[in-house]
């Protein structure tokens, strides 16, 4: 069994609790073993970098300080607080900040698509699939924090991404090529310029809907919360028809690996995935 910490951050357990429960669904049957840090807290996400850059690269390295206790590697699912530990990881090593906690940036942090992407992990995936995801259309949704900058992520793909598109015809669904999948979609902003969100909104679900897509899959809860919670208001504003399920890539995953919680997982979402996976003889 593969071990491997895990901070599941603040949404996780709260309002993308599909999220979490998906992963470490998906991390038992892929025989992964997931160490929750103790005592973690929240990482800074997504405001303190725009209010104190201090705050912001302390909190981060509370929580890898912690981490660096084992030698294991750092899971974070949330893309926010990966960008958020990638920024203080690179002030640490590169910079030579000194920080309050005894962070010395020696924990490999993985982003929790970069993780299952993995040629090991997909090898596994491939061996334990029971129920192919076939005839369904997606688009992978990146988002642009787990590209960028790629000074910070190290990723090397950061305009035109593959590992989603690959991990999902693994899965045997059909991933459709679209040129929005490391777009904004407007993210913190829906607190302080909604109307900037509801306009990137607007876009990605069109041009989703556009590419004939039967849902977006995204792997951040941050979009995953922008783009399905907004579909109402939005058809109110602009009148179009969207209905599109936005969901996140560990519940395809559990869903294709025969995970019995599966559509758990799916009742929590506002754009109800449900009837469309059943259309397609999935649920």
């Amino acid at each position: 069994m593969k071990e491997i910490s895990y901070y599941p951050g603040c949404s996780l357990h709260g309002t993308a609790r599909e999220y979490d429960e998906s992963i470490r669904g998906v991390s038992r049957l892929l025989d992964i073993g997931l160490h929750e840090l103790e005592d973690w807290t929240c990482c800074g996400a997504s405001s303190a970098h725009c209010t104190d850059e201090e705050l912001a690269i302390e909190l981060a390295a509370r929580n890898l300080a912690i981490a660096e206790k084992s030698d294991r590697e750092l899971l974070v699912p949330c893309v926010a607080c990966y960008s958020r530990f990638k920024a203080a990881e690179k002030e640490v090593k590169e910079h030579s900040r000194k920080v309050y906690f005894p962070y010395q940036g020696n924990v490999p942090i993985r982003y929790a698509l970069d993780f299952f992407c993995n040629d090991e992990i997909l090898e596994e995936v491939k061996k334990k699939r029971v129920k192919p995801l076939s005839g369904l259309k997606v688009v992978c949704y990146y988002g642009c924090l787990t590209v960028r900058p790629p000074k910070v992520t190290g990723i090397r793909e950061y305009e035109n991404p593959m590992h989603m598109d690959r991990l999902m015809k693994l899965l045997g669904a059909e991933s459709i090529p679209w040129s929005y999948k490391t777009d904004c979609c407007g993210a913190s902003l829906v607190m302080t310029r909604t109307d900037i969100v509801r306009k990137l909104n607007d876009r990605l679900l069109s041009m989703a809907m556009e590419a004939e897509a039967d849902c977006l899959v995204t792997g951040c809860p941050m979009c995953q919360a922008n783009l399905d919670t907004r579909q109402e208001e939005l058809e109110k504003e602009t009148g179009k028809k969207y209905n599109l399920p936005i969901l996140y890539f560990t519940e395809l995953m559990g869903l294709a690996l025969g995970h019995p919680d599966a559509k758990k997982w799916f009742s929590r979402h506002i754009t109800d995935p449900i009837k469309a996976l059943g259309n397609k003889g999935l649920m």
